[in-house]
């Protein structure tokens, strides 16, 4: 079996496991100024890695003086952002109208490797900053807006041009993600695309109400956040 394919398994077996933490790791929860925005920074004592994480819609979060969030909190990302600090990570999720380039430089001095983390919306702003310099270590799509067949015009593929711009990637989608633009249909174009770049997990179960393009819905991941985690964690932390 090929590293690839042992890749695949590995992460296969963590999401079915939903793949708890060997051990919690105590944080510190702080606001901070970062890339141009307000963020809220979770921060171990001595972190393995750095995770931004990049919520979906209009991006626009209210973090308050402790680095607590209230809207926006219901994104998948955001409300699953302790149980990454809780694997020893250090995370940062931003508010709306960052320079990605300078968030990623910023957890670099933190700990590297960056991964950046995108969903629904998000992937489209990943894209933007990559193209416009920003260079993560690894990128995770979910959700995403990755080619023409996922629904939209406005995706990855289209923003970054040319596979070249890819760090090593992960794209996690819901087989059954019925938001009109992040179709299941558009990630085999992109992983065709991705020439090898990008690694896929698919996942479904959980359950879906109101908005199918809101947090609370399949696009979102609802009633399966652990297993978003575990393949997340397992990719940034290699």
């Amino acid at each position: 079996m090929n590293s690839t394919a042992l890749y695949a398994a590995a992460l296969c077996l963590a999401v079915a496991s939903h793949g708890a933490p060997a051990q919690a790791a105590d944080f510190q929860v702080s606001r901070v100024s970062a890339g141009g925005t307000d963020a809220a920074l979770l921060q171990p004592a001595r972190p393995k890695a750095s995770i931004i994480l990049l919520t979906g819609g209009d991006g626009r979060l209210t973090i308050d003086g402790n680095g607590a969030i209230g809207r926006g909190g219901g994104n998948q990302l955001v409300r699953s952002r302790e149980a990454y600090a809780a694997r020893g990570f250090a995370v940062l999720v931003p508010n709306s109208g960052y320079d990605l380039a300078a968030l990623v430089s910023y957890m670099a001095q933190i700990k590297r490797p960056v991964t950046v983390v995108g969903t629904s919306r998000g992937t489209q702003r990943a894209a933007r900053g990559i193209a416009a310099g920003a260079h993560p270590d690894r990128l995770v799509l979910t959700s995403g807006f990755l080619s023409d067949a996922s629904g939209n015009a406005d995706n990855v593929m289209n923003t970054l041009g040319s596979p070249a711009a890819l760090p090593p990637t992960l794209v996690i989608q819901h087989r059954a993600d019925n938001c009109r633009s992040t179709q299941p249909a558009g990630v085999a174009p992109f992983i065709a695309w991705a020439q090898k770049r990008a690694r896929l997990v698919w996942l479904d179960g959980g359950s879906e109400s109101g908005d199918p393009c809101r947090a609370r819905s399949h696009h979102g991941f609802e009633g399966i956040d652990g297993r978003v985690v575990s393949a997340v964690a397992g990719f940034a932390a290699r």
